[in-house]
Protein backbone atom coordinates (compact mmCIF):
# COMPACT_ATOMS: atom_id res chain seq x y z
CA UNK A 1 0.00 0.00 0.00
CA UNK A 2 0.91 3.38 -0.63
CA UNK A 3 0.24 6.90 -0.48
CA UNK A 4 -1.32 8.68 -4.19
CA UNK A 5 0.80 11.26 -3.29
CA UNK A 6 4.20 9.53 -3.38
CA UNK A 7 3.34 7.33 -6.08
CA UNK A 8 2.59 10.49 -8.70
CA UNK A 9 5.97 11.68 -8.84
CA UNK A 10 7.38 12.34 -12.26
CA UNK A 11 3.41 12.23 -13.55
CA UNK A 12 3.41 15.94 -15.24
CA UNK A 13 0.51 16.31 -13.77
CA UNK A 14 -1.76 19.38 -15.12
CA UNK A 15 -5.07 18.82 -12.86
CA UNK A 16 -6.06 17.54 -8.89
CA UNK A 17 -9.30 16.66 -8.18
CA UNK A 18 -9.68 15.67 -4.47
CA UNK A 19 -7.01 15.22 -2.01
CA UNK A 20 -3.78 12.19 -2.95
CA UNK A 21 -3.09 12.17 0.57
CA UNK A 22 -4.77 8.58 0.46
CA UNK A 23 -3.60 5.21 0.23
CA UNK A 24 -3.61 2.84 -2.80
CA UNK A 25 -3.10 -0.95 -2.80
CA UNK A 26 -2.61 -1.41 -6.63
CA UNK A 27 -1.94 0.28 -9.89
CA UNK A 28 -3.57 -1.08 -12.87
CA UNK A 29 -4.29 0.51 -16.59
CA UNK A 30 -6.66 -2.83 -17.32
CA UNK A 31 -10.37 -1.53 -15.99
CA UNK A 32 -10.55 -5.54 -15.50
CA UNK A 33 -8.02 -5.97 -13.18
CA UNK A 34 -9.20 -2.58 -11.36
CA UNK A 35 -10.16 -3.93 -6.97
CA UNK A 36 -11.02 -1.22 -4.20
CA UNK A 37 -8.46 0.73 -3.23
CA UNK A 38 -6.60 0.84 -6.89
CA UNK A 39 -5.43 3.60 -9.09
CA UNK A 40 -6.51 3.18 -12.67
CA UNK A 41 -4.87 4.94 -14.93
CA UNK A 42 -7.02 5.65 -18.36
CA UNK A 43 -5.00 5.50 -21.94
CA UNK A 44 -5.97 6.32 -24.95
CA UNK A 45 -5.22 3.09 -27.04
CA UNK A 46 -5.81 2.63 -31.03
CA UNK A 47 -8.12 0.12 -30.39
CA UNK A 48 -9.66 1.16 -26.81
CA UNK A 49 -10.01 4.27 -24.69
CA UNK A 50 -9.37 3.73 -21.23
CA UNK A 51 -11.72 7.07 -20.51
CA UNK A 52 -14.37 5.22 -21.38
CA UNK A 53 -13.97 2.64 -18.52
CA UNK A 54 -13.69 5.39 -16.17
CA UNK A 55 -17.01 4.77 -15.36
CA UNK A 56 -16.83 0.76 -14.36
CA UNK A 57 -13.62 1.68 -12.72
CA UNK A 58 -14.84 3.98 -9.84
CA UNK A 59 -17.94 0.76 -9.97
CA UNK A 60 -15.03 -1.68 -8.80
CA UNK A 61 -13.81 0.19 -6.60
CA UNK A 62 -10.90 2.40 -8.04
CA UNK A 63 -9.64 5.37 -5.18
CA UNK A 64 -7.65 7.32 -7.53
CA UNK A 65 -8.44 7.80 -11.53
CA UNK A 66 -5.60 9.28 -13.89
CA UNK A 67 -6.41 10.03 -17.40
CA UNK A 68 -5.30 13.21 -19.80
CA UNK A 69 -9.02 14.46 -19.71
CA UNK A 70 -11.49 14.87 -17.45
CA UNK A 71 -14.61 13.12 -16.95
CA UNK A 72 -17.58 14.90 -16.94
CA UNK A 73 -18.35 17.15 -13.46
CA UNK A 74 -21.44 14.54 -12.79
CA UNK A 75 -19.41 11.63 -13.17
CA UNK A 76 -17.34 12.78 -10.51
CA UNK A 77 -17.69 11.00 -7.54
CA UNK A 78 -16.70 12.67 -4.02
CA UNK A 79 -14.97 9.37 -2.87
CA UNK A 80 -12.72 8.85 -6.01
CA UNK A 81 -9.17 11.33 -6.21
CA UNK A 82 -8.95 11.99 -10.17
CA UNK A 83 -5.39 13.11 -11.61
CA UNK A 84 -5.20 15.03 -14.85
CA UNK A 85 -1.81 14.16 -16.57
CA UNK A 86 0.03 15.62 -19.81
CA UNK A 87 0.43 11.63 -20.83
CA UNK A 88 -1.40 8.65 -19.56
CA UNK A 89 1.68 6.42 -20.83
CA UNK A 90 4.56 8.08 -19.60
CA UNK A 91 2.37 8.42 -16.10
CA UNK A 92 1.83 4.84 -15.79
CA UNK A 93 5.44 4.29 -15.91
CA UNK A 94 6.72 6.57 -13.48
CA UNK A 95 3.45 5.29 -11.10
CA UNK A 96 4.31 1.90 -11.62
CA UNK A 97 7.98 2.32 -10.72
CA UNK A 98 7.27 4.35 -7.29
CA UNK A 99 4.65 2.11 -6.55
CA UNK A 100 7.77 -0.60 -6.88
CA UNK A 101 10.35 1.57 -4.89
CA UNK A 102 12.02 2.41 -8.33
CA UNK A 103 13.85 -0.39 -8.59
CA UNK A 104 16.05 0.69 -11.37
CA UNK A 105 17.73 3.03 -9.03
CA UNK A 106 19.20 -0.02 -7.56
CA UNK A 107 19.26 -2.82 -11.21
CA UNK A 108 21.78 -2.03 -13.77
CA UNK A 109 19.61 -2.20 -16.71
CA UNK A 110 20.83 -2.13 -19.89
CA UNK A 111 18.26 -2.04 -22.98
CA UNK A 112 19.11 -3.23 -26.57
CA UNK A 113 17.36 -1.70 -29.19
CA UNK A 114 17.21 -1.78 -32.94
CA UNK A 115 14.90 -4.32 -35.80
CA UNK A 116 17.38 -6.65 -35.49
CA UNK A 117 20.10 -8.68 -33.04
CA UNK A 118 18.11 -7.69 -30.24
CA UNK A 119 17.51 -10.71 -28.80
CA UNK A 120 20.44 -12.59 -29.64
CA UNK A 121 22.62 -9.50 -27.26
CA UNK A 122 20.31 -9.49 -24.67
CA UNK A 123 20.44 -13.23 -23.99
CA UNK A 124 23.70 -13.65 -24.36
CA UNK A 125 24.75 -10.93 -21.93
CA UNK A 126 22.43 -12.67 -20.03
CA UNK A 127 24.15 -15.90 -20.34
CA UNK A 128 27.01 -14.53 -20.35
CA UNK A 129 26.55 -12.87 -16.91
CA UNK A 130 25.48 -16.23 -15.16
CA UNK A 131 28.85 -17.18 -16.68
CA UNK A 132 30.61 -14.42 -14.43
CA UNK A 133 28.07 -15.79 -11.61
CA UNK A 134 26.06 -12.60 -11.43
CA UNK A 135 22.25 -13.02 -10.47
CA UNK A 136 20.71 -11.18 -13.40
CA UNK A 137 17.62 -10.88 -15.39
CA UNK A 138 16.60 -11.12 -18.96
CA UNK A 139 13.23 -9.34 -20.50
CA UNK A 140 13.25 -10.98 -24.31
CA UNK A 141 10.92 -11.68 -27.08
CA UNK A 142 11.61 -15.72 -26.61
CA UNK A 143 11.61 -15.70 -22.52
CA UNK A 144 12.02 -13.55 -19.56
CA UNK A 145 14.51 -14.78 -16.80
CA UNK A 146 14.98 -13.64 -13.02
CA UNK A 147 18.48 -15.61 -12.33
CA UNK A 148 17.35 -18.61 -13.96
CA UNK A 149 13.86 -18.90 -13.47
CA UNK A 150 11.64 -18.57 -16.51
CA UNK A 151 9.06 -16.28 -16.44
CA UNK A 152 7.27 -16.62 -19.81
CA UNK A 153 6.91 -13.66 -22.22
CA UNK A 154 3.85 -12.42 -24.06
CA UNK A 155 5.65 -9.07 -25.20
CA UNK A 156 9.09 -8.36 -26.31
CA UNK A 157 8.49 -5.30 -23.83
CA UNK A 158 6.18 -5.74 -21.09
CA UNK A 159 3.81 -3.16 -19.96
CA UNK A 160 4.82 -0.11 -17.43
CA UNK A 161 3.56 -2.57 -14.87
CA UNK A 162 4.43 -5.87 -15.24
CA UNK A 163 7.66 -4.56 -16.47
CA UNK A 164 8.06 -2.94 -13.05
CA UNK A 165 7.03 -5.62 -11.15
CA UNK A 166 9.28 -7.56 -13.23
CA UNK A 167 12.32 -5.66 -12.21
CA UNK A 168 11.12 -5.50 -8.49
CA UNK A 169 10.95 -9.24 -8.43
CA UNK A 170 14.54 -9.49 -9.76
CA UNK A 171 15.71 -7.32 -7.05
CA UNK A 172 14.25 -9.63 -4.57
CA UNK A 173 16.34 -12.52 -6.28
CA UNK A 174 19.32 -10.73 -5.59
CA UNK A 175 19.90 -10.08 -9.48
CA UNK A 176 22.75 -6.38 -9.92
CA UNK A 177 21.99 -6.62 -13.66
CA UNK A 178 18.87 -6.93 -16.18
CA UNK A 179 19.49 -7.05 -20.25
CA UNK A 180 16.14 -6.13 -21.83
CA UNK A 181 15.23 -5.69 -25.28
CA UNK A 182 13.14 -2.63 -25.67
CA UNK A 183 10.91 -2.75 -29.38
CA UNK A 184 9.72 0.36 -31.35
CA UNK A 185 6.51 0.06 -29.78
CA UNK A 186 6.96 -0.36 -25.87
CA UNK A 187 9.36 2.88 -26.90
CA UNK A 188 6.41 4.82 -28.03
CA UNK A 189 4.13 3.47 -25.57
CA UNK A 190 6.42 4.94 -23.50
CA UNK A 191 6.78 1.56 -21.44
CA UNK A 192 10.65 2.41 -20.08
CA UNK A 193 9.52 5.48 -18.39
CA UNK A 194 9.80 5.62 -15.12
CA UNK A 195 12.98 3.62 -15.77
CA UNK A 196 16.38 4.57 -14.74
CA UNK A 197 18.92 2.94 -16.73
CA UNK A 198 22.83 2.22 -16.88
CA UNK A 199 23.09 1.76 -20.81
CA UNK A 200 21.55 2.04 -23.99
CA UNK A 201 22.66 -0.50 -27.10
CA UNK A 202 21.96 0.26 -30.43
CA UNK A 203 22.37 -2.79 -33.46
CA UNK A 204 20.67 -1.99 -36.57
CA UNK A 205 17.85 -0.08 -38.21
CA UNK A 206 16.05 -1.51 -41.43
CA UNK A 207 12.38 -1.89 -42.90
CA UNK A 208 10.05 -2.95 -40.06
CA UNK A 209 6.68 -2.21 -38.47
CA UNK A 210 5.67 0.42 -40.45
CA UNK A 211 2.18 -0.70 -40.39
CA UNK A 212 2.69 1.08 -36.93
CA UNK A 213 4.71 3.93 -36.82
CA UNK A 214 3.31 4.82 -40.31
CA UNK A 215 6.59 6.07 -41.97
CA UNK A 216 10.72 5.18 -41.66
CA UNK A 217 11.52 8.39 -39.76
CA UNK A 218 8.55 7.35 -37.42
CA UNK A 219 10.42 4.63 -36.84
CA UNK A 220 13.45 5.74 -36.35
CA UNK A 221 12.10 8.62 -33.81
CA UNK A 222 10.91 5.47 -32.01
CA UNK A 223 14.07 3.82 -31.64
CA UNK A 224 16.17 7.00 -31.15
CA UNK A 225 13.89 7.93 -28.19
CA UNK A 226 15.78 5.22 -26.05
CA UNK A 227 18.96 7.49 -26.45
CA UNK A 228 17.37 10.66 -25.76
CA UNK A 229 15.97 9.73 -22.46
CA UNK A 230 19.30 7.94 -21.22
CA UNK A 231 20.69 10.17 -17.87
CA UNK A 232 24.28 11.68 -17.93
CA UNK A 233 25.55 8.77 -15.84
CA UNK A 234 24.94 6.13 -18.46
CA UNK A 235 26.64 4.85 -21.83
CA UNK A 236 25.47 4.96 -25.06
CA UNK A 237 26.41 2.14 -27.30
CA UNK A 238 25.80 2.38 -30.92
CA UNK A 239 27.06 0.00 -34.24
CA UNK A 240 29.53 2.01 -35.98
CA UNK A 241 28.47 0.01 -39.23
CA UNK A 242 24.86 0.61 -39.17
CA UNK A 243 23.19 3.60 -41.24
CA UNK A 244 21.64 6.17 -38.64
CA UNK A 245 24.49 4.97 -35.82
CA UNK A 246 25.32 8.13 -35.73
CA UNK A 247 21.38 9.55 -35.59
CA UNK A 248 20.91 7.54 -32.55
CA UNK A 249 22.77 9.03 -30.27
CA UNK A 250 23.06 12.51 -31.34
CA UNK A 251 21.92 14.80 -28.48
CA UNK A 252 22.37 12.44 -25.80
CA UNK A 253 23.24 13.36 -22.44
CA UNK A 254 24.62 9.36 -21.39
CA UNK A 255 28.46 8.94 -22.81
CA UNK A 256 28.67 7.64 -26.11
CA UNK A 257 30.48 4.67 -27.34
CA UNK A 258 30.99 2.80 -30.67
CA UNK A 259 31.30 -0.59 -31.53
CA UNK A 260 31.87 -2.23 -35.13
CA UNK A 261 33.33 -5.25 -37.50
CA UNK A 262 33.96 -2.36 -40.30
CA UNK A 263 34.44 1.01 -39.05
CA UNK A 264 36.69 2.46 -36.74
CA UNK A 265 34.92 2.09 -33.59
CA UNK A 266 36.06 2.00 -29.94
CA UNK A 267 35.43 -2.27 -29.35
CA UNK A 268 36.05 -2.82 -33.07
CA UNK A 269 36.24 -6.78 -33.94
CA UNK A 270 37.79 -7.88 -37.10
CA UNK A 271 35.57 -11.17 -39.11
CA UNK A 272 38.85 -14.12 -39.47
CA UNK A 273 36.73 -16.95 -40.57
CA UNK A 274 32.83 -17.67 -41.32
CA UNK A 275 31.42 -21.37 -41.40
CA UNK A 276 29.16 -23.64 -40.57
CA UNK A 277 30.89 -24.31 -37.94
CA UNK A 278 31.36 -20.59 -36.24
CA UNK A 279 33.42 -17.57 -36.48
CA UNK A 280 36.53 -16.77 -35.80
CA UNK A 281 37.03 -13.06 -34.61
CA UNK A 282 40.22 -11.21 -33.75
CA UNK A 283 38.55 -8.67 -31.36
CA UNK A 284 40.71 -6.03 -29.69
CA UNK A 285 44.17 -8.07 -30.06
CA UNK A 286 42.26 -11.40 -29.02
CA UNK A 287 41.14 -14.33 -30.82
CA UNK A 288 37.61 -15.68 -30.09
CA UNK A 289 36.24 -18.36 -31.26
CA UNK A 290 32.45 -19.00 -31.31
CA UNK A 291 29.73 -21.50 -32.14
CA UNK A 292 27.68 -18.98 -33.39
CA UNK A 293 27.46 -17.99 -37.61
CA UNK A 294 27.25 -15.14 -39.45
CA UNK A 295 28.55 -12.06 -40.18
CA UNK A 296 25.56 -10.23 -38.43
CA UNK A 297 26.26 -12.54 -35.45
CA UNK A 298 29.80 -11.72 -35.27
CA UNK A 299 28.45 -7.52 -34.96
CA UNK A 300 26.08 -8.85 -32.00
CA UNK A 301 28.86 -10.65 -30.38
CA UNK A 302 30.83 -7.25 -30.45
CA UNK A 303 27.99 -5.38 -29.34
CA UNK A 304 27.93 -7.88 -26.20
CA UNK A 305 31.76 -7.93 -25.76
CA UNK A 306 31.48 -3.77 -25.68
CA UNK A 307 28.39 -4.24 -23.00
CA UNK A 308 31.26 -6.07 -20.74
CA UNK A 309 33.94 -3.94 -21.41
CA UNK A 310 31.61 -1.16 -20.20
CA UNK A 311 29.99 -3.04 -17.06
CA UNK A 312 33.96 -3.11 -16.22
CA UNK A 313 33.51 -7.23 -16.89
CA UNK A 314 37.14 -8.58 -17.25
CA UNK A 315 38.39 -8.51 -21.54
CA UNK A 316 39.98 -12.07 -21.07
CA UNK A 317 37.58 -13.60 -18.98
CA UNK A 318 34.16 -12.27 -20.89
CA UNK A 319 36.09 -13.58 -24.71
CA UNK A 320 36.47 -17.11 -23.23
CA UNK A 321 33.20 -17.08 -21.68
CA UNK A 322 31.85 -16.22 -25.18
CA UNK A 323 33.39 -18.78 -26.89
CA UNK A 324 31.32 -21.23 -25.22
CA UNK A 325 27.88 -19.41 -26.02
CA UNK A 326 25.67 -20.55 -28.01
CA UNK A 327 22.63 -19.07 -30.05
CA UNK A 328 19.45 -18.69 -28.78
CA UNK A 329 16.64 -20.07 -29.49
CA UNK A 330 15.32 -19.66 -33.24
CA UNK A 331 18.33 -17.37 -33.92
CA UNK A 332 20.64 -18.92 -36.69
CA UNK A 333 19.73 -22.00 -34.96
CA UNK A 334 21.26 -25.37 -36.48
CA UNK A 335 18.79 -28.60 -36.16
CA UNK A 336 20.83 -32.13 -35.92
CA UNK A 337 19.06 -34.52 -37.34
CA UNK A 338 18.57 -37.17 -39.72
CA UNK A 339 21.50 -38.65 -41.15
CA UNK A 340 23.71 -35.41 -40.60
CA UNK A 341 24.07 -34.74 -44.47
CA UNK A 342 21.84 -31.84 -44.47
CA UNK A 343 22.46 -28.58 -42.89
CA UNK A 344 18.87 -27.42 -40.86
CA UNK A 345 18.55 -23.90 -40.06
CA UNK A 346 15.88 -22.16 -38.16
CA UNK A 347 15.97 -18.51 -37.77
CA UNK A 348 13.34 -15.68 -36.98
CA UNK A 349 13.96 -13.67 -39.92
CA UNK A 350 10.68 -11.92 -40.86
CA UNK A 351 11.92 -9.03 -42.11
CA UNK A 352 13.48 -8.34 -45.71
CA UNK A 353 16.62 -7.29 -44.27
CA UNK A 354 17.08 -9.96 -41.82
CA UNK A 355 16.24 -12.56 -44.26
CA UNK A 356 18.88 -11.08 -47.09
CA UNK A 357 21.68 -11.36 -43.85
CA UNK A 358 20.44 -14.79 -43.54
CA UNK A 359 20.81 -15.75 -46.72
CA UNK A 360 23.85 -13.70 -47.77
CA UNK A 361 25.30 -15.63 -44.69
CA UNK A 362 24.77 -19.42 -45.86
CA UNK A 363 26.09 -18.20 -49.87
CA UNK A 364 29.19 -17.45 -48.00
CA UNK A 365 29.33 -20.22 -45.70
CA UNK A 366 28.02 -23.34 -47.68
CA UNK A 367 30.46 -26.15 -48.87
CA UNK A 368 30.69 -27.49 -52.12
CA UNK A 369 28.64 -30.50 -52.79
CA UNK A 370 26.38 -32.52 -54.93
CA UNK A 371 23.71 -30.19 -55.45
CA UNK A 372 22.76 -27.56 -58.34
CA UNK A 373 23.52 -24.47 -56.24
CA UNK A 374 25.81 -21.41 -57.85
CA UNK A 375 29.24 -22.87 -59.13
CA UNK A 376 28.67 -26.39 -58.06
CA UNK A 377 27.82 -25.66 -54.28
CA UNK A 378 25.45 -26.71 -51.80
CA UNK A 379 21.51 -25.51 -52.99
CA UNK A 380 20.20 -23.46 -50.23
CA UNK A 381 16.52 -24.56 -49.89
CA UNK A 382 14.46 -21.83 -48.39
CA UNK A 383 10.98 -22.05 -46.36
CA UNK A 384 9.74 -18.80 -45.77
CA UNK A 385 6.13 -16.71 -45.28
CA UNK A 386 4.95 -13.06 -43.89
CA UNK A 387 2.45 -12.57 -40.80
CA UNK A 388 -1.24 -11.35 -41.52
CA UNK A 389 -2.56 -8.25 -39.97
CA UNK A 390 0.72 -6.72 -40.61
CA UNK A 391 2.98 -4.38 -42.94
CA UNK A 392 1.99 -5.68 -46.30
CA UNK A 393 4.59 -3.79 -48.25
CA UNK A 394 7.40 -6.12 -47.03
CA UNK A 395 5.71 -9.38 -48.68
CA UNK A 396 6.78 -9.06 -52.28
CA UNK A 397 10.05 -8.07 -50.89
CA UNK A 398 10.63 -10.65 -48.69
CA UNK A 399 9.43 -13.29 -51.69
CA UNK A 400 11.80 -11.40 -54.10
CA UNK A 401 14.85 -11.52 -51.35
CA UNK A 402 14.28 -15.12 -50.90
CA UNK A 403 13.98 -16.13 -54.47
CA UNK A 404 17.63 -13.98 -55.05
CA UNK A 405 19.34 -15.43 -53.12
CA UNK A 406 18.15 -19.10 -52.35
CA UNK A 407 18.05 -21.55 -54.54
CA UNK A 408 14.71 -23.46 -54.20
CA UNK A 409 12.18 -21.32 -52.34
CA UNK A 410 8.72 -22.60 -50.92
CA UNK A 411 5.98 -20.09 -49.91
CA UNK A 412 3.98 -20.80 -46.98
CA UNK A 413 2.18 -19.91 -44.01
CA UNK A 414 3.46 -18.25 -40.99
CA UNK A 415 1.03 -16.71 -38.54
CA UNK A 416 -1.86 -15.96 -41.23
CA UNK A 417 -3.61 -14.99 -38.10
CA UNK A 418 -6.80 -13.18 -39.31
CA UNK A 419 -5.89 -12.94 -43.15
CA UNK A 420 -5.80 -16.14 -45.93
CA UNK A 421 -2.67 -17.48 -46.00
CA UNK A 422 -3.28 -18.46 -49.95
CA UNK A 423 -3.85 -13.99 -50.18
CA UNK A 424 -0.53 -13.57 -48.35
CA UNK A 425 1.57 -16.05 -50.22
CA UNK A 426 -0.58 -14.21 -53.66
CA UNK A 427 0.98 -10.79 -52.43
CA UNK A 428 4.37 -12.51 -51.89
CA UNK A 429 4.17 -14.27 -55.63
CA UNK A 430 3.99 -10.18 -56.71
CA UNK A 431 7.64 -9.15 -55.97
CA UNK A 432 8.66 -12.32 -58.52
CA UNK A 433 9.34 -11.81 -62.00
CA UNK A 434 8.90 -15.12 -64.28
CA UNK A 435 12.69 -15.98 -63.69
CA UNK A 436 12.34 -16.07 -60.10
CA UNK A 437 8.83 -17.83 -60.26
CA UNK A 438 10.95 -21.11 -61.74
CA UNK A 439 12.43 -21.57 -58.38
CA UNK A 440 9.10 -20.74 -56.28
CA UNK A 441 6.72 -23.35 -54.89
CA UNK A 442 3.81 -22.36 -52.23
CA UNK A 443 2.32 -24.51 -49.77
CA UNK A 444 0.00 -22.76 -47.22
CA UNK A 445 0.26 -25.95 -44.60
CA UNK A 446 3.86 -24.95 -42.84
CA UNK A 447 4.19 -28.58 -42.15
CA UNK A 448 3.95 -29.82 -45.14
CA UNK A 449 5.81 -27.16 -46.80
CA UNK A 450 8.99 -27.82 -44.25
CA UNK A 451 8.70 -31.54 -45.09
CA UNK A 452 8.74 -30.98 -49.15
CA UNK A 453 12.04 -29.20 -48.33
CA UNK A 454 13.35 -32.02 -46.48
CA UNK A 455 12.65 -34.30 -49.19
CA UNK A 456 14.39 -32.41 -51.78
CA UNK A 457 17.16 -31.68 -49.97
CA UNK A 458 20.14 -33.55 -51.34
CA UNK A 459 23.84 -34.30 -49.13
CA UNK A 460 25.60 -30.82 -48.11
CA UNK A 461 22.42 -28.88 -48.95
CA UNK A 462 20.92 -25.76 -46.42
CA UNK A 463 17.93 -25.90 -45.30
CA UNK A 464 16.62 -22.40 -43.91
CA UNK A 465 13.05 -22.36 -42.32
CA UNK A 466 12.79 -18.77 -41.63
CA UNK A 467 10.15 -16.07 -39.78
CA UNK A 468 9.00 -18.49 -36.83
CA UNK A 469 12.05 -19.10 -34.70
CA UNK A 470 11.42 -19.55 -31.36
CA UNK A 471 8.05 -19.96 -31.49
CA UNK A 472 5.74 -22.51 -30.31
CA UNK A 473 2.76 -21.51 -31.90
CA UNK A 474 0.92 -20.59 -35.30
CA UNK A 475 -1.76 -17.75 -35.43
CA UNK A 476 -4.72 -18.84 -37.34
CA UNK A 477 -8.17 -17.22 -37.53
CA UNK A 478 -7.93 -16.41 -33.91
CA UNK A 479 -6.06 -19.30 -32.30
CA UNK A 480 -3.08 -20.15 -31.18
CA UNK A 481 -2.16 -23.83 -32.54
CA UNK A 482 0.59 -25.78 -31.34
CA UNK A 483 3.74 -25.28 -33.71
CA UNK A 484 7.45 -25.28 -33.65
CA UNK A 485 9.96 -25.26 -36.66
CA UNK A 486 12.59 -26.82 -34.67
CA UNK A 487 10.55 -30.10 -34.07
CA UNK A 488 8.90 -30.25 -37.45
CA UNK A 489 11.93 -29.80 -39.10
CA UNK A 490 13.80 -32.61 -36.82
CA UNK A 491 10.86 -34.92 -37.14
CA UNK A 492 11.63 -34.54 -40.98
CA UNK A 493 14.49 -34.73 -41.27
CA UNK A 494 14.88 -38.10 -39.08
CA UNK A 495 11.50 -39.51 -40.96
CA UNK A 496 14.23 -39.80 -44.29
CA UNK A 497 16.49 -42.03 -42.52
CA UNK A 498 13.84 -44.74 -41.34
Amino acid sequence: MKLLKDILYGARITEVAGSTHIAVESVVADSRQVRPFGCFVAIAGTAVDGHEHIPGAVRAGAAAIVCESMPAEHDRSDQVVYIQVENSRAALGHLAANFHDNPTERLKVIAITGTNGKTTVATLLHRLARMFDRKAGLVSTVENRIVDRVVPATHTTPDPVGLQKLFADMLDAGCTHCFMEASSHALDQHRLAGSQLTGGVFTNITHDHLDYHGDFNAYIGAKKSLFDKLPATAFALTNADARHGDTMVQGTRARVVTYGTHQVADHKARLVENGLGGLQLHLEGQDLYTRLIGEFNASNLTAVYAVARELGWNAIDTLTHLSMLEAPAGRMQQVRAGAGDVHAIVDYAHTPDALEKVLETLRTVRSAGPGTGAQGEARILCVVGCGGDRDRTKRPVMARTAADLADLVILTSDNPRSEDPAAIIAEMRDGLDPVQMRKVTANTDRAEAIRSACMQAQPGDVILVAGKGHEKYQDIAGERLPFDDVAVLSESLNALTR
